[in-house]
């Protein structure tokens, strides 16, 4: 993997990086695969900033802001799902960020529809962006924020529904979702992995 140019200027210790998992185009975008960097997105707008190209060759959209006093990026990677890890790899090198700061937001077909969940560690579950990125990282202990999307019908390939759109009434609820997604984003930028937990519990009761 090419070497990630070194920062000019000595980094802030302080610092979340948070990434949004999805596969780059219009033609995945809405797709239930493309749920993570829409949290992303979001909260780069909310933030009133915008995602711009990584410096070469680190292949992802990424930004740069702060919550209260931790300093923030946000990326999307450029790359499809199942390579992931070439991009989000270099970002947390480029940015100095070890695993434990580093949160992932990805879908899941085993949650049920719009509840969320935030670990720490364990196995892929199945996504192979998150697969992606442990290969890359070479450890598992990274947080993920994981947003149901639902399950395939029938005998239905789960490859082919994740890369389907939302119906418009799934849609609608998804937005809700995304939403409060943010909130627990915000909330481990501030307070870290446990606190996160705690909050999107919270947002699946409500």
């Amino acid at each position: 993997m090419p070497r990630v140019p070194k920062r000019q200027t000595k980094p802030d210790r302080r610092m979340r990086l948070i990434v949004g998992l999805g596969n780059p185009g219009a033609r995945y975008e809405g797709s239930r695969h493309n749920v993570g960097a829409e949290v992303v997105e979001r909260l780069c707008r909310l933030r009133d900033v915008s995602l711009k190209r990584a410096r070469r060759p680190i292949r992802a959209d990424v930004a740069e802001f702060h919550v209260d006093s931790m300093r923030v990026a946000a990326g999307v990677p450029r790359t499809y799902m199942n390579e992931s890890g070439q991009a989000v790899a270099p970002l947390a090198r480029y940015y100095r960020v070890p695993p434990e700061d580093l949160l992932v937001i990805h879908d899941d077909i085993d949650l049920p529809f719009s509840k969320m969940r935030v670990q720490l560690g364990r196995g892929a579950g199945g996504n192979h962006g998150v697969a992606s990125i442990i290969r890359s990282f070479r450890t598992a202990d990274f947080w993920r924020l994981k947003v149901g999307v639902g399950r395939p019908p029938g005998r239905m390939d789960p490859a082919d529904f994740v890369l389907e759109r939302f119906t418009t009434v799934e849609r609608s609820e998804m937005d809700v979702t995304v939403a409060r997604a943010v909130d627990v984003v915000e909330t481990f930028i501030v307070e870290g992995g446990e606190a996160a937990r705690q909050r999107a519990g919270a947002a699946n009761a409500g």
